[in-house]
């Protein structure tokens, strides 16, 4: 088996995926696969640390909408980043692999705070590190923390794990006509207005030279693919 590409990434996962069919809350055997996946790709040889979204419980969005405040909204749903990272947490380590969840906020009776120092512990260590809480601030998303996160740990790519196999000229869903792209820049990404990642996201990982792959999660092993080289996305970078 060829030797992973990456040496430390980030991994943002959609928490929309982890509902599975039933599209709402937690959907343990989807849980237990994108452990499985996440595992896999450790013994790979490359250190991991995951993002996950809160949209099977919350979104901030969504409820500022309704009347609750923007920063009261998104407060909610970073609070439901924190139990998907709890959810899988327990999957990874229940598989015999160790996991710790770092927090962006103070509670520690539930998750020890997210420090440079701290990421760095875990994954030499050979965790597999998720870090919940967003930013630990409103207005920021958590396409834009998982490129916050690669470049405070040094990671060397961010694999946006989503429901489509790459960037998309158009909604693949809604429109036959659009178009794969292979590779982007991070200019061509924000100025296409490309809806995969928001463009704050774009933004900072152009600021920090970090590459952004964009891949489907459904197909079991894909992160391994990504890593190894051979994988089916799209490249965002330079």
């Amino acid at each position: 088996m060829s030797d992973p590409v990456y040496r430390r990434v980030v991994i943002k996962l959609s928490g929309e995926y982890l509902a599975g069919q039933q599209g709402f809350g937690i959907d343990q055997p989807t849980v237990d696969r994108v452990a499985d996946d996440l595992i896999a790709a450790r013994k790979l040889g490359t250190e991991v640390a995951v993002v996950i979204g809160g949209g099977n419980i919350v979104r901030g969005v969504e409820v500022s909408a309704r009347g609750v405040s923007r920063p009261t909204g998104d407060t909610m749903g970073m609070l439901a980043t924190m139990m998907n990272c709890l959810a899988l947490e327990s999957a990874i380590e229940r598989k015999g692999t160790p996991a710790r969840t770092l927090s962006a906020f103070v509670m520690p009776e539930i998750s020890e705070l997210f420090t440079r120092t701290a990421a760095h512990k875990y994954l030499a260590e050979g965790r597999i590190v998720l870090l919940g809480g967003g930013t630990g601030n409103p207005f920021f998303t958590t396409d834009t923390t998982a490129v916050l996160r690669a470049a405070e740990i040094g990671a060397q790519a961010v694999l946006k794990a989503t429901n489509v196999d790459g960037v998309y000229s158009a909604d693949p869903k809604k429109d036959p006509a659009a178009t794969r792209f292979d590779r982007l820049t991070h200019s061509q990404a924000i100025e296409g207005g490309y809806k995969v990642m928001d463009a704050t996201a774009f933004a900072l990982a152009r600021e920090t030279s970090l590459p952004i792959i964009v891949f489907s999660i459904a197909e079991p092993g894909s992160i391994g693919a990504i890593l190894r080289g051979v994988g089916h996305g799209t490249i965002v970078a330079g």
